[in-house]
């Protein structure tokens, strides 16, 4: 009996998230066929479960700190309340503008979009409620779900994912923020805001451990000022429920109690159970393994986004989407340099950086070459008319580029687009020195940081 027919495309793509369809409108561009294959709704978890939601709830947070804080500007404002319905409508607004538009630019004669769970059923079929989809090329893009560590049950009310720490229908009064990583303090930023009593937990030496050190150390004393509480080095044992919430006991028998436990310790990648080792192709800890141009060694399956190791990043899976539709149209693009992809954290303060951290690049290039500057936010006309603090720090290879830019403050992540230029196209500090940078802005902050770099500051000790 002969199976089903989809159909045959020049691009098969399982996975409708920021490198699924990035891959498939770059393919339209180029006259290739394609057949888009989402469970879902297309988009993802950044715009229904990640990047946009949280950012909406952060905007949120702001304009609650801005209003209790008014009065320091002379505006008499009140903070009656957190009305979490109204915060919601707000947010679920945004990701539905979004989620139309995205679905008008992918309604393409050039793709084709399946509904349903697809499963890699030989090198060049996927499999789709029983139809079958051949492409003469497949790309491997299905994501990444909220990972928990392993006895560590989410019943998504007392013991929550971020996933249901998106759809809350109330302000908790207190919580446990199990992660110091990126998705942990912006929650925990959220919360705080709120008006919630916070405490995060992470078994790294320091908060965001991924970042610079000084990026990590300010970002704790600003937590620290705003009354979050967290405790690092200490690794989770286990949580108890209560008559009001939880208990957490961490390392060393200390315990914490709270109304609700938010497991963000990361996302794992959505590998398991499609077919993709029965192919051939090489997985490890879930992860799809590929070489720099995103190809897995079998066939014509290549890989993108999340589940390939690396930084799981929107913009990061939109680059990655693209730059294999343009390896397959034969355009030979420029392998992506992980290093170069910018990374914010939208937290209060914000942390942006792109390049390498200080320690890594005495690692790479050796202590003695390695020369950074700190300009702090303090110089910068727009950050104190804003009432931030934080810096601008720049790691360069002493008679050679910069090698990282590290920012901490509010609306940095807003500066990062310069700061990857910076880095991509390995300027000198001299050569930045050069650019004028509108005043008061805090892109002075950049431009400051370099003339003091090459040996000529202005609003700055040398």
């Amino acid at each position: 009996m002969t199976e089903p027919n989809g159909g045959t495309f020049d691009v098969v793509i399982l996975g409708g998230g920021s490198g699924g369809y990035a891959a498939a409108l770059r393919a339209a561009q180029l006259d290739l066929s394609v057949a888009l294959i989402e469970k879902g709704k297309l988009g993802g978890t950044c715009l229904h479960n990640g990047c946009i939601p949280t950012k909406a709830l952060l905007h949120a947070a702001e304009i609650a700190d801005q209003t209790r804080e008014s009065e320091q500007f002379g505006v008499k404002a009140e903070l009656v309340g957190i009305d979490m319905s109204g915060v919601n409508s707000y947010k679920d607004g945004v990701i539905s503008r979004l989620y139309k538009g995205l679905q008008g630019l992918l309604k393409n004669p050039k793709i084709t979009t399946v509904e349903g769970t697809g499963k890699l059923v030989s090198q060049d079929t996927v499999e789709v409620n029983g139809q079958r989809y051949t492409g003469r090329n497949v790309i491997l893009a299905t994501g990444s779900y909220a990972r928990t560590l392993p006895g560590l049950e989410i019943d998504g009310e007392r013991v929550i994912s971020s996933d249901h720490a998106l759809t809350l229908d109330r302000v908790p009064t207190s919580a446990i923020v199990l992660g110091g990583g990126v998705i942990g303090v912006e929650f925990a930023s959220v919360w705080k805001s709120f008006g919630v009593d916070v405490t995060i937990i992470e078994a790294l030496p320091r908060l965001v451990a991924a970042e610079d050190e000084e990026s990590s150390k300010a970002l704790e004393r600003a937590f620290r000022k705003r009354g979050i509480k967290f405790k690092t080095g200490k690794r989770f044992e286990k949580v108890e429920h209560t008559d009001s919430g939880v208990k957490v006991s961490i390392e060393g028998g200390e315990t914490f109690e709270a109304e609700l436990l938010l497991v963000a310790v990361g996302r794992g990648p959505t590998t398991a159970n499609l077919g993709y080792e029965e192919q051939g192709v090489k997985i490890d800890r879930g992860f799809v393994l590929t070489n720099e141009r995103l190809h897995t060694g079998v066939g014509n399956i290549y890989a993108v986004g999340d589940i390939v190791p690396g930084l799981q990043l929107a913009h990061r899976g939109f680059q990655q989407g693209i730059f294999v539709v343009e390896e397959i149209a034969g355009r030979n693009p420029a392998v992506i340099d992980e290093n170069g992809i910018p990374r914010v954290t939208y937290s209060d303060p914000e942390l942006a950086s792109v390049g390498l951290t200080e320690a890594r690049a005495k690692e790479q290039y050796g202590a003695d070459k390695i020369k950074t500057y700190n300009y702090n936010l303090g110089g910068n006309g727009k950050s104190q008319i804003l009432k931030t603090a934080g810096f601008v720090k720049l790691v360069r290879v002493e008679d050679g580029p910069v090698v990282g830019v590290h920012m901490v403050g509010a609306r940095v992540g807003e500066l990062v687009g310069e700061a990857q230029l910076i880095f991509n196209w390995e300027a000198y500090p001299a050569e930045v020195a050069q650019l004028i940078h509108a005043h008061p802005t805090q892109s002075e902050a950049l431009g400051e940081a370099h003339l003091a770099l090459a040996g000529k500051p202005l609003h700055a000790h040398a």
